[in-house]
């Protein structure tokens, strides 16, 4: 089965390939693409439906080739050393939309935002997603000055997002340094799945 997604940003081709294995339950789906970010996120979603993925590239076309795969995997409580279940621990999502907090004085909303990642540390084990939209996308590039926080941040296990549409925007795809290349359908999913969403 295959999908023609070519000349659509995102989330327009997750989203038909999505309805079309919701409807079709495809045993294999290939859906073409022409930009980076449709790439990443057709690919992070079909593996997230349990498929295996290949990537071809032809002429600037790439052909997002889903198989699916086995998985026996099922899901397991996790239980403390008492042997009772572990308390679910609070899901917290920060957008970001902006690389500066405020208006007024533009050096110190950059300041402002600076000390905040470098604070946000300390909402862990609560903080879930961190998730970069529009202008907030350039804290996640080359050049940034808090990418040894956000990296940190990642390998503690807290999720980032950075929307693509957004990276191709301001033409920084190639420059990303950190988090997922994302689209608008994952940021609403966190959105429903986290237990508080704050916005800055």
């Amino acid at each position: 089965m295959e999908i023609d997604a070519r000349n659509l940003s995102c989330p327009a081709p997750v989203l038909m390939a999505k309805e079309t294995i919701e409807k079709d339950h495809p045993e294999q789906i290939v859906i073409l693409v022409d930009n980076e970010a449709a790439r990443q996120n057709v690919s992070r979603f079909l593996e997230s439906r349990s498929y295996h993925v290949d990537i071809k590239a032809d002429s600037g076309v790439f052909h997002v080739i889903g198989a699916r795969s086995d998985t026996s995997d099922k899901c397991k409580t996790v239980l403390q050393p008492s042997g009772k279940p572990a308390e679910k621990v609070k899901k917290i999502m920060v957008m970001a939309a902006a690389d500066r907090i405020g208006f007024g004085d533009d050096e110190l909303g950059l300041k402002l935002m600076v000390n905040f990642i470098k604070t946000l540390k300390e909402m862990q084990p609560e903080l879930w997603k961190l998730v970069f939209v529009n202008n907030g996308v350039k804290l996640a590039v080359k050049g940034s000055g808090v990418l040894e926080e956000l990296k940190a941040l990642s390998d503690n296990g807290v999720g980032i997002l950075v929307c693509g549409t957004c990276l191709t925007h301001f033409n920084l795809m190639d420059k990303k340094q950190v988090g997922e290349t994302t689209n608008m359908l994952d940021i609403v999913t966190a959105m429903q799945l986290a237990d508080e969403v704050i916005n800055i």
